[in-house]
């Protein structure tokens, strides 16, 4: 096969590569029946790009693989100075919830395939499940390119992505290696990512979104040196003394008053009316000499 006409099959799909067939009931055949391997002759792929793997996720794989068995192959290629073993292309987690299940035999599929393929082939598997976070995801694509001279147009036709995702993927590679960390066990997105490369201190940013689980919006904010929207000031905690005034005050008045702002400095008196009857008795109180009235608060 053609280069060309491998990265159009591998544009199409986990599926296409593995050259599966349809059955009348247009599920996914594969085209060969498949090996029963003992788990302890495969290995992992070096070229894996994801390196996390979730415990939780992985221990109800178990529990569904010891009660119904491995239902997809697992993808392998022939390790060349080791006979009868091999080294997993796509597929890894399987082979990992298998050995928590004490399976001692899993169904593999051997295909023959390049270091290019196989890692073209794992990054499919991962990003098609979209459960590879984003700094495996950036760090597939730049090996891709680094190492196999693969275009970022390459690359998004391999993976099903447009240009545009690869290369705002692969900016996230220029983050601070402590926001990366935070990336990879997803505390945040890839779309705080990208925010923060614009941000001036990326890693106090980081920090502030996380604290406050501020979303992409809101550190976009940030970023541009804008209040986030929603954002409110904590409410200032009143002593004893003033909370007494305003009930003293709002006794005097039978409205509601509140003292804002008070300090040696000075303060502010708000009194709350619902009707113009109100206001007037509020005016007229406040407007009345002491001689004529008895005082403002009579």
């Amino acid at each position: 096969m053609s280069d060309e006409g491998r990265r159009q099959k591998l544009g199409r799909g986990l599926s296409a590569l593995l050259g599966d067939e349809r059955s009348p009931f247009g599920r996914a055949m594969p085209s060969r029946t498949p090996n029963q391997v003992p788990v302890g002759n495969l290995r992992p792929n070096i070229l894996q790009p994801r390196k996390r793997f979730d415990d939780t996720a992985l221990k109800e794989l178990a529990d569904s693989i010891r009660e119904k068995g491995i239902l997809q192959p697992i993808l392998v290629r022939p390790i060349a100075d080791l006979a009868e073993h091999y080294e997993i292309i796509a597929g890894e987690r399987r082979w990992r919830a298998a050995q928590m299940a004490r399976l001692h035999d899993v169904p593999v599929l051997v295909k023959d395939i390049s270091d290019t393929e196989s890692l073209e082939l794992a990054l499919i598997e991962n990003i098609q499940r979209s459960d590879l976070n984003a700094m495996d995801e950036a760090r597939g694509y730049a090996k891709l390119i680094d190492d196999y001279d693969h275009s970022q147009e390459d690359v998004g036709r391999i993976v099903g992505k447009s240009r545009s995702h690869v290369a705002n993927m692969l900016r996230l590679l220029a983050l601070p290696e402590t926001v990366q960390q935070m990336l990879e066990d997803g505390r945040l997105t890839a779309g705080h990512g990208r925010t923060l490369l614009t941000a001036s201190d990326p890693e106090a940013l980081a920090q502030q979104i996380v604290t406050g689980k501020l979303s992409v919006r809101d550190a976009e904010a940030l970023a541009k040196g804008r209040k986030p929207q929603g954002t409110k000031k904590p409410p200032v905690q009143k002593d004893p003394d003033t909370l007494e005034l305003e009930e003293q005050l709002s006794d005097r008045l039978g409205l509601k008053v509140t003292i804002t702002s008070h300090s040696l400095e000075g303060g502010v008196i708000s009194v709350s009316y619902t009707t113009l009857e109100q206001l007037e008795n509020v005016y007229l109180r406040l407007s009345t000499p002491p001689e004529a009235g008895g005082g403002p608060w009579t």
